[in-house]
């Protein structure tokens, strides 16, 4: 691999504008390619962000030898297909939650990864913010006591059902879209997988609002909403036997700084975390990985888990009843 990475982007998704400034800001990584089914829209994002290398099709980009890293924002249904692809084309794929359709394609995904020593990792890139590290050391310090639940919420309308988010074909649904950083963070949080859940959705073509519960063999509950219908809310509560942690922006806790609540009685905190980019602490630790054939901070096990957990939730809702994992 050379010096610099380059990086090759699958697909003109918007999503793709915060990985690709992040790219050009992490030292050692750059952008040299996109490619799209579509070449005008292709050329006109090239030309809008200063990418070099415009390629008509997926495949002429994977096999172009002038890329050393794929990013893959295409829709959730391509995900699986074009991140196997990449890698037995022999690059590393950083692929966009959720990572997969389900946890079969994601266990697919990783057997190929094995077979071809390649590094691959699902982009959940809220993870990255040293918030929740703080957040973590104040659970382990007994800040809360017992942690006996977590409440998560990622909400926002989406009137607009021509939106992929909407379609069944390209893997769209509010659990898939966002309700997957609410599971993933509970998971953060717990430590350890949940061993049942439970779920509720209000569904057309796909799941539009999805309520789910998740318990841990600790006795820990987690509960959480997403949804594309109610007004837009994002929060994380966790709760203990002797206070509650608020995060009032979970998921993008910013750059400049971020905070977050500690509330005992009748006393309230709020602890001041530096700010942090991160898709560019994304970025560097996945083109660590790279260069050095380390794992990622969290390995393709983590992504295989969280579509577990994603599946049972949607088996719950269809069937009426909790399902047991594992």
């Amino acid at each position: 691999m050379s010096s610099v990475i380059r990086w090759g982007i699958l697909g003109t998704a918007h999503i793709g504008h915060s990985l690709l400034r992040a790219i050009g800001d992490a030292t050692g990584n750059c952008v040299q390619a996109v490619a799209s089914r579509e070449w005008t829209r292709a050329s006109e994002w090239a030309r809008e962000f200063g990418v070099p290398r415009v390629f008509g099709s997926y495949e002429e980009m994977l096999a172009s030898g002038e890329i050393d890293a794929v990013y893959n924002p295409l829709p959730n249904s391509l995900h699986a297909e074009w991140t196997i692809r990449s890698l037995e084309a022999g690059l590393p794929v950083l692929c966009e939650k959720p990572f997969t359709m389900t946890a079969n394609e994601a266990r697919e995904v990783a057997a190929v990864a094995a077979r071809t020593h390649l590094p691959v990792a699902e982009a959940f890139m809220y993870r990255y913010h040293p918030i929740y590290d703080r957040v973590l050391q104040s659970i382990q310090a007994g800040d809360i006591g017992n942690v006996m639940a977590i409440r998560s919420a990622f909400t926002f309308r989406l009137p607009d059902h021509s939106n992929i988010r909407w379609s069944k074909a390209l893997g769209g649904g509010s659990l898939m879209d966002i309700g997957c950083y609410c599971v993933n963070v509970s998971r953060l949080i717990a430590g350890t997988e949940p061993v049942r859940v439970a779920a509720i959705e209000r569904r057309i073509e796909v799941d539009g609002t999805m309520i789910g519960v998740l318990r841990f063999p600790n006795g820990l509950l987690s509960h959480f909403e997403s949804s594309f219908e109610q007004y837009g809310r994002s929060y994380v509560a966790i709760e203990g036997s002797e206070g509650i942690i608020t995060i009032p922006k979970p998921w993008l806790p910013g750059s400049d700084f971020s905070e977050y609540t500690i509330k005992r009685a009748e006393h309230e905190e709020t602890v001041r975390v530096p700010g942090a980019d991160t898709y560019l602490l994304e970025v560097e630790d996945f083109g660590n990985a790279c260069r050095t054939h380390a794992s990622t901070r969290w390995p393709i096990e983590d992504a295989i888990a969280n579509m577990t957990v994603i599946d049972s939730l949607y088996k719950a809702a269809a069937q009426g009843r909790r399902v047991e994992i594992g």
